[in-house]
Parts: structure tokens; C-alpha cells; sequence
């Protein structure tokens, strides 16, 4: 099974520790990258922590959960190497890995119940990316973060 890295702010814990129970359960080996607790935390912290783990190779997969999973995919995609998608039904998460090769799946608790994110999550993790006419476009994005490598944004300047 994968090593899955999994990340929440506080809007997103108590899902976050119902997917790692259900992913334990599953044979997947989980790397709680935090929050602990329901205290307010900042999520880019928690999407960043879980991008890196991904980005270095430490987990296969990673999963982000916040009040909409907008805010965590925003954060988790600006590690350069991570496709983080935002998913609310199963058959956005498999296009979200049959087109875009998406290796973080961020998830609103607000926006989805338990069971439908554990769906959410299943149709992730069992759909391959297609490749084909997709891998060009997702090399596409590699030289995006490449390109941001070599000429970064001077977000003060100006």
C-alpha cells in the first residue's frame, strides 16, 4: 500500500482523523503532518508541510483537509513538483488523476460529508494517471515550476 502524507487546519481535523483511521485500516502507511487539535492554526503551514513531504519523495500521496480545500490546494501548489486538486465527488478525484496526475487531493470538510469523502478519496487513490496526450500536458506544468525556479516572482517589487 502508499505512504500518505496527511495534513488539516483546525476546520479540517476531525475528517482528517476519520481518513486516517479508514486509510490505516486500508494497509496505507500515514504521516500526520498536523493540526492536532481544534485550536485555530494558519493552513498554508499544514499545506506546506504536506507538499514537502510529497515533493521530497517521503510519501506517495498526499491529503489536505480544510473548510473547502480551496485554501489548502492553493498553498500545496505553490511547491513546485506538487498537482494538488481539490475534489468534492469521486468523479472529480479520478479526473483529477486520469488527466492531471494530481499527487495531493485537497478536501472541505464544510463542503463534504465523512462518507462522501472517504468515496473521494477511494476513487483517488484507485485511479492511474492515462498518461498519453495528459503527459504532455503535466510536463507542461513541470516547466512551469522550473521556469518559476530559475525567475522568481519579486512579489515586493513595484
Amino acid at each position: 500500500m502508499a505512504i500518505i502524507a496527511i495534513g488539516a487546519d483546525h476546520a479540517g481535523y476531525s475528517l482528517k482523523e476519520r481518513l486516517k483511521t479508514w486509510l490505516a485500516a486500508d494497509g496505507h502507511r500515514i504521516l500526520d503532518q498536523g493540526t492536532h487539535s481544534r485550536d485555530s492554526v494558519d493552513y498554508p503551514d499544514y499545506a506546506a508541510a504536506v507538499a514537502e513531504t510529497v515533493r521530497l519523495g517521503e510519501a506517495e500521496w498526499g491529503i489536505l483537509v480544510c473548510g473547502s480545500g480551496i485554501g489548502m490546494a492553493m498553498a500545496a501548489n505553490k511547491v513546485p513538483g506538487v498537482r494538488a486538486a481539490v475534489a468534492t465527488d469521486p468523479g472529480v478525484a479520478r479526473l483529477a488523476r486520469q488527466h492531471n496526475d494530481a499527487n495531493v487531493l485537497a478536501l472541505g470538510a464544510r463542503l463534504t460529508s465523512p462518507a462522501q469523502a472517504l468515496a473521494v478519496v477511494q476513487a483517488w487513490l484507485a485511479t492511474p494517471f492515462e498518461g498519453g496526450r495528459h503527459a504532455r500536458r503535466v510536463e507542461k506544468l513541470a516547466q512551469l515550476d522550473a521556469a518559476r525556479k530559475e525567475h522568481p516572482v519579486d512579489a515586493t517589487a513595484g
